[in-house]
């Protein structure tokens, strides 16, 4: 079984920054995929973004260039550095973990950014 934590989350103004983190624990295989997704008010569920343990990574259109995602294997921790924050990028943000075609979810992280 795999526990994700989220931290980081909070107010923000336009413009401003945050620094998410996932810290996973348990049975972890050295190959898997860590990323983030989240949900707005009255939206769907969006990939936000997401990093293979070797190190490539993708992003949605509405955050690249603004959003970086990171990790440290030895840690088994991933970050999501979110610049230039937006209105729009209020959502509860989730950490999860994709390895061995199992997926696994953290709680959440509210993230509110408004002037």
């Amino acid at each position: 079984q795999v526990q994700l934590v989220e931290s980081g989350g909070g107010l923000v103004q336009p413009g401003g920054s945050l620094r998410l983190s996932c810290a996973a624990s348990g049975r972890i295989f050295s190959f898997n995929v860590m990323g983030w997704y989240r949900q707005a008010p009255g939206k769907e569920r969006e990939l936000v973004a997401h990093i293979v343990s070797h190190g490539d990574t993708s992003y949605a259109n509405s955050v690249r260039g603004r959003f970086t995602i990171s990790r440290d294997n030895a840690e088994n921790t991933a970050y999501l550095q979110m610049n230039s924050l937006e209105l729009e990028d209020t959502a509860v943000y989730y950490c999860y973990l994709r390895a061995m075609g199992m997926d696994y979810w953290g709680k959440g992280t509210l993230v509110t950014v408004s002037s």
